[in-house]
């Protein structure tokens, strides 16, 4: 952390992404109510993610990413948090199953509420309005009173963030995520599919697998691992007043910890070495990640990874590439030889969504799921001919059954996209699709590992 550090020290930086609220005293008051809040996690669980990640940095783990594009107030629902959690575990089943590989668990739920947007403004039939940047700012809804920066509506997220994280902690240590339930995690829309055939195959050689340990008197009343699992929350760290005032020290280490999740983002939009959101990112003890699309240089990617990690911790950077299925192999390479070069230790980790974003025939903006495949594809490829470790994956969905990206095994087509499309920005996986995305996945983990065994064998 640097000397002149101090959690309001991003506001004499220059800043990108954030909204200009109109009561100036009203935020105020609302980041004093924020600051009185109990933190949403607590300083040890981020030690903890940043502890298994350092695993995965070292190639002995796999992370995997993943939720909603944006939260929504209007979409909030126990049900829709299971479901999103559920296909989660089901993700995780099937890479640690078809893999061998632990899987360090991070959802993108309690706190995903602000996003990034490419204009300030949008245009409907001649009429311009300030674009909608998340529930935590201001309203969907195409109206001028909508559109409006509020205050108020952090404590509104604050409040749903901390009702997600209780129902959470309670469905992973609870005993909802007991490995005798694989069964149970298949939905009804996902077991009647192809996907869905698959992974029941795979749960009966898990249920075989657990009949046998409990012959052997291994239960989850004695072995409580197999009942309960770790699952970590992340977001992009965009709104600085939120995340400032949910900044605590903690009392065991004396560092900052950013409360609001256990693993916070820059965005590909606001990740330059000299600004705000860097600036902030720079003091917290959390796990960090850093978006790197095709305009990201090697040099400036190594200052990046300096100024949020001078002491080259392990566990401390995720570098997420989000280049399109046509850019992998153009891109990538330069940033991971200047990496190795410079000998910085990193998360690898592949979004495959971003980059592949079309605007569809009938007018809504959608992903296609052969491209998505394919991005992860020669994210695989690319780490393995240069002999380091594709070490995880980012990416939007939800455990809803909507149409928003096209293709895959559940043949979503185009003209299908009006069915079920519910995002407010982005469009997401559904369970099939990224159950789908998962056994791929699987795959191209035993590929890689054999490659990695093979080359070790040989030296």
């Amino acid at each position: 952390m640097s000397k002149n550090w101090t959690p309001e020290s991003w506001r004499q930086k220059s800043i990108r992404q954030v909204p200009t609220y109109l009561d100036a005293a009203r935020l105020q008051a609302v980041e004093g109510d924020l600051k009185n809040f109990p933190p949403l996690v607590f300083a040890g669980e981020a030690r903890s993610l940043k502890a298994k990640l350092g695993e995965v940095a070292a190639g002995r783990g796999f992370l995997l990413q993943g939720g909603d594009c944006a939260e929504s107030f209007a979409e909030f629902h126990p049900n829709n948090i299971r479901d999103t959690f559920k296909v989660l575990l089901q993700m995780a089943v099937v890479l640690t199953f078809g893999s061998n590989v632990p899987v360090v668990k991070v959802g993108r739920l309690a706190g995903q509420f602000a996003k990034p947007r490419s204009a300030d403004t949008e245009t409907i039939d001649g009429v311009e309005l300030p674009s909608y940047r998340g529930d935590i700012i201001n309203g969907f809804d195409f109206t001028p009173e909508a559109r409006i920066p509020d205050p108020e509506r952090m404590l509104k997220a604050y409040s749903q963030a901390a009702s997600t994280l209780n129902l959470l902690r309670a469905f992973s240590q609870g005993g909802y995520a007991d490995l005798h339930q694989v069964h149970r995690w298949n939905m009804g829309f996902v077991a009647s599919g192809e996907q869905g055939a698959r992974y029941q195959e795979m749960a009966d050689r898990i249920h075989d697998a657990l009949a046998f340990m409990e012959a052997c008197g291994v239960t989850s009343e004695n072995t409580p691992e197999m009942g309960r699992t770790d699952f970590y929350t992340s977001h992009e760290a965009l709104l600085l007043q939120y995340e400032q005032s949910l900044t605590r020290v903690d009392s065991t280490s004396g560092d900052y910890y950013d409360t609001s999740a256990h693993m916070l983002w820059i965005g590909d939009r606001t990740r330059d070495p000299d600004e705000a959101h860097v600036e902030f990112l720079s003091g917290v003890a959390n796990p960090i990640g850093v978006k790197a699309g095709p305009s990201q240089d090697p040099d400036t990617l190594i200052r990046l990874i300096d100024t949020l990690n001078p002491t080259n911790e392990a566990g401390r950077m995720t570098v997420i590439c989000r280049f399109g299925a046509d850019n992998v192999d153009k891109h990538l390479p330069a940033l991971i030889r200047k990496v190795e070069q410079e000998g910085r230790s990193v998360v690898w980790s592949c979004d495959p969504m971003h980059g592949n974003t079309i605007k569809s025939s009938t007018g809504y903006k959608t992903r296609p799921v052969d491209r998505i495949m394919t991005e992860v594809s020669q994210f695989f490829d690319v780490h393995q001919a240069e002999g380091t470790y594709a070490g995880g994956v980012h990416f939007e969905m939800t455990g809803q059954d909507v149409t928003e990206c096209i293709g895959g095994a559940f043949e979503v087509t185009e003209e299908r996209l009006s069915d079920r499309y519910h995002t407010a920005c982005d469009p997401r996986l559904n369970a099939n699709q990224a159950l789908e995305l998962a056994f791929l996945i699987s795959e191209m983990i035993k590929k890689e590992r054999g490659g990695r065994g093979a080359i070790a064998a040989a030296s």
